[in-house]
């Protein structure tokens, strides 16, 4: 049984982790403030973690939220977090890798990635929490995956929110949005130490202005 070792806040939500699961950090955080939600979307929180995004989205008076994640510790307390800020019902859980179990005909207003986005060395992934940071070699071998996925799921009116970390290649990332038939901008940054600076990127297709 994994009980849960902490407890965080966010505004007067709060979640309670176990020692698989993702602690919410720097990019969580700069993610949930700058997060914006339109009444009666329907969103898909991927690599949920806690659920500090889904949850919140949830509070937010999305009409619903779909969270996804590949490790089943995090589903387990994504569940148990919805219930103990009383959203529950609005929220449904899927353990998956990214978008390939859900149907082409499933569009969502609002997709949130959180992305694993840190270089890591090119072998298999030993844990389940170390999927909640390890890019690959690059820092990039999910988020390559993801964007080239998003525009199927995505409604035309539709918003992309993707954190990544300056050391995964910012425009590269802007770059492959656009291949894919979106325009991407900057919706956030935050420095860290060490040289690094977070980002919140938007994307939305391309005939949508900002």
């Amino acid at each position: 049984m994994h009980l849960p070792i902490k407890r965080v806040w966010f505004q007067n939500l709060k979640f309670d982790l176990t020692e698989d699961v993702f602690e919410p950090s720097d990019d969580s955080f700069l993610f949930a403030e700058k997060l914006d939600v339109h009444i009666g979307d329907e969103v898909l929180d991927l690599g949920t973690g806690c659920g500090i995004l889904g949850i919140l989205a949830a509070t937010k008076k999305a009409k619903n939220v779909l969270a996804v994640d590949i490790n089943p510790y995090a589903i387990n307390c994504a569940k148990k977090n919805a219930a103990l800020n009383h959203v529950q019902n609005n929220m449904s859980f899927l353990r998956n890798d990214l978008l390939s179990a859900l149907k082409t005909n499933t569009m969502f207003d609002l997709i949130l990635f959180n992305a694993p986005y840190l270089p890591t060395e090119p072998r298999e992934t030993e844990t389940w929490i170390e999927y909640s940071w390890a890019g690959g070699a690059t820092g990039r071998d999910v988020i390559d995956r993801f964007i080239p996925q998003v525009t199927t799921y995505l409604k035309q009116t539709g918003r992309v929110l993707l954190l990544q970390s300056s050391l995964t290649g910012l425009e590269l990332t802007i770059q492959k949005f656009h291949d894919c038939g979106l325009t991407a901008v900057i919706k956030a940054e935050q420095k860290l130490p060490f040289f690094e600076s977070i980002y919140l990127i938007e994307a939305k297709l391309k005939n949508k202005s900002y």
